[in-house]
């Protein structure tokens, strides 16, 4: 992918449209060349089938067998998961599957990771006992004698869901995600069920496709060290990160990430990053290991007159940010977001202060959190106050020149983002979030947050 989008230099404002539509096709319908183009065995009886690998890799035997779903995966935020027929998504065949016996993982053996019975033809005893579909659930056992690093450190994990934990453990009375374990068990059951469609395991990306993805074998069995960044780290992040980088939205423009340098998720987050360093944080802001802008962009406050005088005051995605996807007001198994999907850009007060300390103002994006999040489930949050719904944000839709930047040459360089009165309309208003943009249950959540009587008196007086 990477050596694609060099070859093509998508500096070329002409090749640019072609490149979104293409990942616009990839993003949403396609699965990978590599597994569109791998034949398909469907011959049932040119192998023997009395063992998990000979059942797996016949795909005729496969079809004559399998169990139809009873009911379609949770897509999460970024809607309807796709469909993959349950045979395909354990077929082992093609190219990777080859490549996958060349590795140490498949000495291990099905049983050894699996559990279960080998050695019969009977699916039934094959799948009997304690037979685990995805391993990684049991990933002490099954990943850490060898990876005992990785997995004693993703405990604690973003991935593994310990920032979302906290907050439904916050507005549900206790501190944070340390006491996930004592919420009522059938709101456990209603998390694991639907927010852990995404924060899942080491399977979910180093294997399989994500519960979001629609599931199943990504490439033939084989383990991939760096997960694909199309069908695993978008399918996850689509709604949000994937929407934002790859340029989705009508009216938005790729990352200058992607069209400039071609960067993959993993050239800035690495895998010590995911994985974790074995520390709880507050939330995801908080920890230690995720990259900043200065990493790569040194000496940014005397780049220009305009960080010179700003570089103390907001985050750079406060001038270098397009709109952004936002939605709210999740109600878990059940209606689904009541607040649809819209694009915006709101500035408001810094809501980490404690967290992140440089910055007054920032950009946030409203939360999928609402009072009744747990009707379904019979529970209601003893403590939804205590959080705001909406959420410091860095969108992965960076520009150099946005709206903010790009002002004529007679214009002043606030033009585009000071609020000004001009003959009694707020012009730029649209930009922060005042107390009459949140809904009233929203109110006692986000009140401290809202812009209204700080920003300054003059921005409001008439010319």
């Amino acid at each position: 992918m990477v050596e694609i989008l060099k070859y093509l230099d998508m500096k070329k404002n002409k090749l640019v449209g072609i490149y979104v539509f293409s990942v616009m096709l990839l993003f949403g319908f396609l699965v990978s060349c590599s597994e569109e183009d791998e034949p398909k065995d469907n011959t049932p009886d040119n192998q023997n089938v009395a063992s998990c690998e000979g059942c797996h890799t016949n795909y005729a035997h496969l079809q004559a067998v399998y169990s139809p779903d009873t009911a379609a995966p949770a897509g999460g935020c970024g809607g309807e998961a796709p469909h993959y027929e349950p045979y395909d998504r354990v077929y082992m065949g093609g190219e990777d599957y080859e490549t996958y016996k060349e590795s140490g993982h498949y000495a291990i053996g099905c049983v050894g990771c699996h559990n279960g019975v080998d050695g019969t033809d009977d699916k039934t005893v094959a799948h009997s006992g304690d037979f685990l579909r995805h391993p990684s659930v049991m990933a002490e056992e099954k990943c850490g004698s060898c990876h005992g690093d990785i997995v004693d450190n993703f405990v604690t994990s973003l991935h593994n869901g310990t920032g979302q934990k906290r907050k439904v453990a916050i507005r549900s009375g206790f501190s944070g995600p340390e006491d996930f374990d004592q919420l009522p068990q059938h709101q456990i059951e209603g998390y694991n069920a639907n927010c852990a469609t995404c924060h899942a395991g080491c399977g979910e990306c180093h294997i399989v496709r994500p519960i979001a993805a629609g599931g199943g074998l990504i490439s033939g069995h084989n383990f991939n060290k760096t997960p694909d960044m199309l069908n695993v780290c978008v399918k996850c992040h689509s709604s949000r990160g994937g929407h934002a980088y790859l340029g989705v939205a009508a009216g938005t423009d790729p990352d200058v990430h992607l069209t400039n340098n071609g960067f993959s998720c993993l050239d800035c987050h690495s895998g010590a990053e995911m994985h974790g360093n074995g520390e709880m944080v507050e939330q995801r802001y908080a920890y230690t290991e995720l990259p900043e802008c200065e990493d790569c962009h040194a000496d940014l406050a005397s780049a220009n007159n305009y960080h010179s005088v700003h570089i103390e005051d907001f985050n750079c995605q406060v001038c270098h940010s397009q709109v952004y996807n936002n939605c709210g007001s999740c109600h878990i198994h059940g209606d689904g977001a009541r607040v649809p999907s819209y694009m915006d850009f709101k500035m408001a007060m810094n809501p980490i202060p404690d967290v992140i300390t440089d910055y007054e103002i920032v950009l946030v994006r409203r939360t999928l959190a609402a009072p009744d999040n747990w009707d379904v489930y019979g529970v209601d949050y003893a403590n939804f106050d205590a959080l705001p719904t909406y959420n410091f944000t860095t969108p992965h839709n960076i520009l150099r020149w946005t709206d903010r930047t790009e002002v004529g040459s007679s214009k002043a360089c606030f033009e585009n983002c000071h609020i000004k009165n001009e003959g009694g309309v707020l012009v730029n208003k649209e930009l922060f979030l005042f107390e009459e943009n949140l809904l009233d249950w929203e109110i006692g959540a986000s009140g401290d947050i809202v812009v209204d009587g700080k920003l300054p008196e003059s921005w409001f007086e008439e010319k």
